[in-house]
């Protein structure tokens, strides 16, 4: 059964009055709705038209699954003349196994930042993530495991990966934890409060610091690295204004309660005490660090909410309500105040549910508006901040790398092999995967699975070329010649523009109508369908090139691929 966001138009009670605030006049309905209501309450009327349907298509193909429709799902699409197929396509691709690999994706990025494996291999993380949504884990529980992980249960050392591969260093974890489940980069509060910003604190940051100063890395010299822990090790900081006044700091999240911690007697802090020669693992009988988890995902720390939703905001709109991602504070605040309230509040009371709250996005006129702005609207109007006019996002480089495999046909030739073995080689396998409708979804899985394992490697270039410094904030990238270079003329995709198979070159030489040729051609690479004047391009390109129509073929093929067009979401 699907499952939908509650439609909550009151406080949760005096918490959540206290907490979240007062629910605007606006607030009732479902989600989308609401959503709706509160940006358009802010403009005058003039809004982009919404998105044409082949707008729609790629921009929440490339969102939810990471990758363009093939020309079936998108000739399919356009020719469906029911007034409920954008709804029924959501529902399609957040059911997909696309769908838990676009995310693992997404949250591989955004928490690891490209980092260089250090002592959890990639692969292992990135499936970890990759299980939890495809299960739908809620946010928090998820968040909680990563927070919480300390590479000892095998089950979870891939979850530990946050913490191992930054080296267990408390200031940058604390950095990191702060900017990434918190919203707020404390960074230049280390060594006094924050100088350009009055709402970060020095306390702030060595709450957090405390968390984390008592952690070390075990076991890193002999490849098997996980977290232990101290007993003692206490935290106070000094203002390098104020040098003659020290303060001391116990754990706690930002302004929530501090971690009431207890007393042992002399000999007794540990359960499992370490070695003189660190060859064991110390326990604790406190683990600080134990502490962060249930902290950070509390009710009381209503900054974990709001950075996440607005953190998948910002996945789907090309921009979050509070922007940068990582500096909430009171002088930069959200554009819609109340509506980050609210995705905050009804995130939390859907038990965090990541795929409601996505298709609930998914379903607003916001989402849906067109990327076009109307004839004379001004920039003041059309500036990102009020989502009159959906964003231009350049596609990410796993987005390029799957599309340009997908709009090339590859990815429909491996899917094709991988269910000719799972239908006709192993016939007693194929009658099982049959037999409900739960084994059918295990086969669509496999198969994803499949092709993934054979065209997986192939992203590494596009990731190489495309993607930020490993280690930084991966929100932004600059283009470059090599880029376009890449584009142009590097492999893998010039390997892939020849006929073979299936794929778009070899369907389209099979093809004799310039205008049926054409068709194929961008609904292949751009989800729509060609206009007049491309049509008649590709008619007069064909006829100039005559015998050497191979060649055109590809040159065609490559024109669309390398245009800016295919770059963006629209």
């Amino acid at each position: 059964m699907r499952r939908v966001l509650p439609r909550l138009c009151v406080p949760l009670g005096l918490l959540g009055a206290l907490v979240w605030g007062v629910v605007p006049c606006w607030a009732g309905g479902p989600l989308h709705e609401q959503i709706d209501r509160a940006v358009e309450s802010k403009l005058d009327g003039q809004v982009a038209a919404p998105a044409t349907d082949a707008e729609f298509l790629r921009r929440v193909s490339l969102d939810l699954t990471g990758m363009i429709p093939t020309a079936v799902e998108a000739r399919a699409f356009l020719d469906d003349p029911s007034p409920y197929k954008r709804e029924r396509l959501i529902d399609r691709l957040l059911a997909s196994p696309e769908y838990a690999r676009r995310m693992a994706t997404v949250f591989d990025v955004m928490l690891m930042e490209r980092r260089d494996d250090a002592h959890v291999p990639a692969p292992q993380w990135r499936e970890f993530l990759r299980k939890a949504f495809a299960e739908n884990r809620p946010y928090n529980r998820l968040a909680a495991e990563i927070l919480s992980a300390d590479g000892i249960d095998p089950a979870l050392r891939p979850a530990a990966k946050f913490y191992l591969d930054r080296q267990a260093e408390p200031n940058l974890l604390t950095r990191d934890v702060g900017r990434l489940f918190l919203g707020v980069d404390l960074q230049c509060a280390q060594c006094h409060d924050h100088p350009l910003i009055d709402d970060y604190k020095q306390a702030h940051y060595y709450g957090l610091f405390a968390f984390f100063n008592r952690a070390t890395l075990f076991g890193a010299d002999k490849n098997a690295a996980v977290l232990a822990e101290k007993a003692d090790g206490d935290v106070s900081f000094t203002s390098v204004f104020t040098k003659k006044v020290t303060h001391q700091a116990g754990p706690r999240v930002i302004d929530g309660p501090p971690v009431e911690e207890p007393k042992f007697a002399k000999g007794e802090e540990y359960l499992v005490p370490p070695a003189k020669d660190n060859s064991v693992r110390p326990v604790p009988r406190f683990s600080r660090l134990a502490q962060l988890a249930p902290r950070m995902t509390a009710a009381t720390t209503p900054a974990f909410s709001r950075n996440i939703v607005n953190r998948l905001w910002a996945l789907m709109m090309g921009r979050g309500l509070v922007h940068p991602l990582d500096l909430h504070h009171t002088e930069n605040p959200p554009s819609h105040p109340e509506l980050l309230d609210l995705l905050a509040r009804e995130f939390a009371a859907s038990q965090f549910d990541v795929k409601a709250f996505l298709r609930e996005l998914a379903l607003s006129r916001t989402y849906q508006r067109s990327s076009e702005p109307p004839p004379g609207m001004s920039e003041e109007k059309s500036d990102p901040s009020r989502f009159a006019v959906a964003a231009l996002k350049p596609l990410s480089p796993e987005q390029l790398a799957w599309s340009v495999m997908q709009g090339l046909g590859l990815v429909a030739m491996y899917r094709s092999n991988a269910e000719h073995r799972v239908d006709n080689v192993d016939t007693k396998l194929r009658d099982i995967l049959g037999t409900d409708a739960k084994r059918r979804d295990l086969r669509t899985t496999m198969l994803e699975e499949t092709v993934f394992d054979q065209l997986g490697g192939s992203v590494a270039p596009f990731v190489g070329q495309f993607a930020p410094t490993g280690g930084q904030p991966q929100d932004v990238a600059e283009p470059t010649v090599h880029q376009a270079l890449f584009i142009a003329n590097g492999q893998p995709i010039q390997s892939w523009l020849a006929p073979a198979g299936t794929n778009l070159a070899g369907r389209l030489s099979a093809l004799t109508d310039p205008s049926a040729l054409a068709e194929e051609l961008y609904l292949s690479l751009n989800s729509r369908r060609p206009t007049r004047d491309e049509r008649d391009e590709v008619a007069r390109h064909l006829e100039r090139r005559g015998k050497e129509r191979a060649a055109a073929l590809q040159e065609l093929v490559w024109a669309v691929l390398a245009s800016t067009e295919f770059r963006f979401n629209h």
